[in-house]
């Protein structure tokens, strides 16, 4: 089966328009579906159904897309590998993290990583769909929120960090050794919007209590929440090591939460059957020596 028309077949697949796929893949749209012919011949079913303008994907070819993505990501692997073997540049190595304070944490480490590795192409993108990245293949690695076993992924866990609040040093909470969720509730605070991964992380714990947050503001990054509450607009609850990778922000002290406090585990993941060169596994390396060093 050649991975040429399984390329084109990805492409109708995905936008299910042959015109707009022959658009993308820069051929002519009598091509793209002689091409489809073929590929249906070969497989002795069907691969989509056209009712009218309509292009709906059949059973066969919901499966051919299955193995597809495999036979194209094995064949990528397969350049990979060589070209690693006969050059001394590295290529690219693509990460997913979570957004917020996890991005601005790492700076740091990527930095580290160019100097080591000058002409390999790293790429950071913030996404609250980890998984979903590392097992489309858009993405090399995935650091996010640890989720159920996938014999599909390499899972290594990467520790646990309670969430605490973060109070200005003037608040009258300042010297308080610890804080209920009952007592959290009737205070201001600013947050992440709802839909942000830490937001509805902290969102739960208090829901199973019977809780609810309120906010008097909201903001998109971690560096702007504790702008906010150094300006004494209110607190914030987030994760504890925040601080410690933020400068500059003494006038801001972090609260214990009791009963109970709101706890990310965090996991790195990559798909097991795919070429992992070794730019990606000194990252790797680095990303799990960082986080072990969060927890000592």
């Amino acid at each position: 089966m050649d991975t040429r028309n399984i390329t084109y077949f990805m492409a109708v697949f995905e936008h299910l328009h042959f015109t707009k796929a022959a658009e993308l893949l820069g051929i002519s749209q009598p091509t793209l579906s002689q091409q489809i012919r073929l590929l249906e011949a070969e497989v002795g079913m069907p691969l989509f159904d056209r009712i009218g303008k309509k292009v709906v994907a059949t059973e066969a070819g919901r499966l051919l897309h299955q193995y597809g993505m495999k036979m194209i990501q094995a064949e990528m692997d397969a350049k990979s590998a060589i070209q690693e073997l006969v050059s001394e540049k590295r290529g690219t190595v693509r990460l997913a993290v979570l957004p917020s304070d996890l991005d601005f944490q790492l700076v740091p480490l990527f930095v580290e990583f160019k100097t080591r590795y000058p002409h390999t192409k790293l790429q950071a993108f913030s996404t609250i769909f980890v998984r979903d990245e590392v097992l489309t293949h858009k993405v090399d690695l995935g650091i996010g929120l640890r989720g159920p076993k996938d014999k599909r992924l390499v899972q290594i866990p990467l520790g646990s960090e309670p969430y605490e609040l973060f109070v200005h040093a003037s608040s009258d909470l300042a010297n308080k050794h610890e804080i209920t969720l009952e007592e959290l509730t009737r205070l201001a605070l600013v947050m992440y919007p709802k839909g942000y991964i830490g937001r509805d992380l902290v969102d739960e714990v208090f829901r199973e209590q019977g809780l609810e947050l309120t906010t008097v503001m909201e903001a998109g990054s971690a560096s702007s929440l504790l702008q906010l509450v150094a300006a004494g607009i209110g607190a914030t609850i987030q994760p504890r090591e925040l601080l410690k990778q933020h400068s500059g922000w003494e006038d801001i002290v972090t609260i214990p939460i009791v009963g109970p406090a709101p706890v990310r585990h965090m996991e790195l993941t990559y798909y097991a059957d795919r070429f992992i060169s070794k730019a990606q596994h000194q990252l790797a390396e680095w990303l799990i020596e960082f986080f072990k060093s969060k927890t000592n």
